[in-house]
C-alpha cells in the first residue's frame, strides 16, 4: 500500500541518517583525539628540546661530504649531513612553533653509539650511520636518507681486479667497523686493512700497500673518482641506506626526524641538498615510501614509474666543487689553519697542567703510605700503584666516561680526561717520589734528629727538597709524555691538537705541512719545560 511504502521509506532515510551522523560523530571525535594526541607529542618535544638545541653527532674527521671543514672558513664545519640537519631544524621550529637550531658535536665515529646511549652526549647521530641488524636492536632509526652502494677502487694500471670476488687473494682497505668491512670478512678477502679514516686507505692504494679499496660510493666519489692515479673496478653493489639514529627512549624525536624526513623528501628539499653535493641519482627513488609514494617520488625527482623527471638536469648554481678537498688545500692559509692548531693546543696545555696538578697532589701521600704507612696502607699502596701503572691509559678513559654511567656516575670530557691522567700518571709521580726519598743517604735523618728536629720537620726542611731534586728531571719526563697521552683524549669527545690536526689535514690532504706546524706546537710546549727543571735543579742545588 502508497502508506506502508511511505513509511517503509521515512524508516529508511532515518536509519541511514543516524548511520551518517553516528560516523559523522565517530570521525571527528577519532580527528579530536589525533588532534590531541599530536599537541600532546609536540608538548612533550617542546619540553625535550628546552634549550632549542638539536644536537647531532658525526665525525668531521670522516671528511666529504658528510662532514669536513670549510674551504673558506677552516673553523667551519660543512657537509650534506649539516644542511640536512639544518633543514630537519627548521622543519622542528615550524612544528613546534619556537626556534631549533641545529648543532653538530665532534665525536669519534668509533664512539658514536656509546656517545649516544651512554653519555648522552647529544640528541641523535647524523653521520653516514648504516642500519644494521645489531643497531636496530640498541637504537630507533628514522626513515632513510640516502642510498648509497659499495664501490670498488683500485690503481689506474691494475688489470687483475674488475669486481668484488677478485679481491680474494689480494690486500683490500676499508673503513673499520663500516658495512663494507663486513662484506670482505663475509667474501671471504684474505687480508681485509681497516682504517680509522677514509682517506687513508686511497693513499695506501696509491702508495702500493694496497691492491684495491673498498668503501661507500659517496666516498669514493670525492676521493677516487677525480684522482688520475685511482680508478673505478666494476659497478657499484650491495646497496645500503643512512638513517638518524635515536635512543630507545626517544620515540617522539624519532618519530619527530622521521616525519620531518618525510616532509623534506615531499617538498624536494632533500633532492635539492643532495643535487647540491652531487649525491643524486636514480638509486634514490628508493627513498620514497608510504602511502604518499607518487608524491615523494615527485619530491625526489621521479616520476610514478621512478624515472627521472629531468636527468640532465644541470647542478644547481650553490653546488660545492666537487674537488673541495683541493679546494681547501689551495685556499687555506698557513695564518687559517693555524690559528685553529693553536686554539687547540691550548686545550692540550690546559688538560695536560690540570692532570699532572692532580697526579702530583695524589701521588704524595700514596708515597708517604707506601713508606711510612701501617702494613695495610702499604699494601693498599703498592696495589694502586701495580693497578694504575699496569692498565692502559685508554681502558682507563673508556671505563670513566662510558662505564661509570651504568653506576649513576656522569662526568663530563674534561673532567674524565683530567681524572683518568691524574689517577694514572699519579702511580708513576708516587713510585719517582719514593726512590728519590729513599736516595737521601740516612745519615741526613740522624742530622735532623741532632738538631733536636721531629721525624716530620726533619723530612719537610731536610729530606724533601734533597730527594725533589733528585725526583725533578723523571718528573719533568712524565709531563713532556702527558702532553703526547693527551691525544687519547679524542675517543671521549675532547678535540685537542692531535684531533685538530687529524680532522684538518683529511679536510685538505695536507698531511706534510700541519704536521710540521703541530709538531712545531708540540715542541713550544714541551721544551721549555726542560730548561724550566734545569733551571730549578740549578736552584736547589744553590740553596743546598
Amino acid at each position: 500500500m502508497p502508506g506502508d511504502s511511505g513509511k517503509r521509506g521515512c524508516c529508511r532515510f532515518s536509519r541511514l541518517l543516524v548511520l551518517f551522523l553516528s560516523t559523522l560523530l565517530v570521525g571527528i571525535t577519532c580527528q579530536a583525539w589525533a588532534a590531541d594526541d599530536a599537541e600532546a607529542v609536540n608538548a612533550r618535544l617542546r619540553e625535550r628540546l628546552a634549550d632549542g638545541v638539536l644536537h647531532w653527532g658525526g665525525d668531521a674527521e670522516g671528511g666529504a661530504p658528510y662532514q669536513l671543514r670549510d674551504p673558506k672558513d677552516p673553523a667551519r664545519v660543512i657537509g650534506f649531513e649539516v644542511d640536512l640537519a639544518d633543514a630537519l631544524a627548521e622543519v622542528l621550529t615550524r612544528r613546534l612553533g619556537k626556534p631549533i637550531t641545529a648543532e653538530f658535536v665532534q665525536y669519534q665515529w668509533e664512539s658514536l653509539e656509546l656517545g649516544l646511549l651512554i653519555s648522552k652526549d647529544f640528541d641523535c647521530i647524523i653521520s653516514g650511520y648504516e642500519i644494521t641488524p645489531v643497531r636496530k636492536q640498541a637504537m630507533l632509526f628514522t626513515r632513510p636518507y640516502y642510498v648509497y652502494a659499495e664501490q670498488l677502487v683500485v690503481r689506474h694500471d691494475d688489470r687483475r681486479i674488475h669486481n668484488l670476488e677478485d679481491c680474494r687473494n689480494f690486500a683490500v682497505g676499508t673503513l673499520a667497523g663500516s658495512a663494507a668491512e663486513r662484506l670482505l670478512n663475509e667474501t671471504g678477502v684474505r687480508e681485509v686493512v681497516a682504517f680509522d679514516g677514509q682517506v687513508e686507505p686511497y693513499l695506501d692504494l696509491e702508495l702500493g700497500r694496497l691492491d684495491a679499496v673498498l668503501l661507500d660510493s659517496i666516498i669514493a666519489l670525492y676521493y677516487a673518482s677525480s684522482n688520475a692515479k685511482l680508478q673505478y673496478a666494476g659497478e657499484p653493489s650491495h646497496p645500503g641506506v643512512y638513517a638518524i639514529a635515536c635512543r630507545p627512549e626517544d620515540a617522539d624525536l624519532s618519530q619527530a626526524l622521521d616525519e620531518g624526513l618525510a616532509e623534506l623528501i615531499r617538498n624536494g628539499r632533500l633532492q635539492t641538498i643532495l643535487r647540491r653535493w652531487h649525491l643524486w641519482n636514480r638509486d634514490q627513488a628508493a627513498l620514497a615510501e608510504g602511502p604518499n609514494v607518487v608524491e615523494h617520488l615527485r619530491g625526489m625527482g621521479f616520476d610514478a614509474d621512478r624515472q627521472p623527471l629531468d636527468p640532465d638536469a644541470p647542478a644547481p648554481a650553490d653546488a660545492v666543487d666537487i674537488h673541495v678537498i683541493a679546494a681547501s688545500a689551495q685556499m687555506w692559509t698557513l695564518d687559517e689553519y693555524g690559528r685553529q692548531l693553536v686554539k687547540a693546543a691550548g686545550m692540550t696545555v690546559f688538560l695536560t697542567v690540570c692532570s699532572m696538578a692532580t697526579a702530583v697532589v695524589l701521588a704524595l701521600p700514596i708515597c708517604l703510605l707506601r713508606l711510612y704507612g701501617p702494613k695495610l696502607g702499604q699494601w693498599f699502596a703498592l696495589g694502586y700503584v701495580e693497578f694504575f701503572r699496569g692498565i692502559p691509559l685508554l681502558l682507563l678513559l673508556f671505563v670513566l666516561y662510558f662505564g661509570l654511567p651504568h653506576y649513576g656516575i656522569h662526568l663530563d670530557a674534561i673532567g674524565t680526561a683530567i681524572l683518568g691522567f691524574g689517577l694514572n700518571y699519579a702511580a708513576y709521580e708516587a713510585e719517582i717520589y719514593r726512590s728519590a726519598i729513599t736516595s737521601v743517604p740516612v745519615g741526613q735523618w740522624e742530622a735532623g734528629r741532632a738538631l733536636g728536629m721531629t721525624e716530620a720537620t726533619t723530612f719537610r726542611r731536610i729530606i724533601m727538597p734533597q730527594a725533589l731534586q733528585t725526583a725533578l728531571g723523571p718528573m719533568t719526563n712524565d709531563f713532556v709524555a702527558l702532553f703526547k697521552d693527551t691525544s687519547l683524549v679524542s675517543v671521549i669527545a675532547v678535540r685537542e691538537l692531535t684531533k685538530e690536526y687529524m680532522i684538518l689535514s683529511r679536510s685538505s690532504l695536507k698531511f706534510f705541512e700541519l704536521g710540521l706546524l703541530t709538531a712545531v706546537l708540540y715542541l713550544c710546549m714541551s721544551v721549555p719545560l726542560g730548561y724550566l727543571s734545569r733551571y730549578l735543579e740549578r736552584r736547589f742545588k744553590s740553596v743546598r
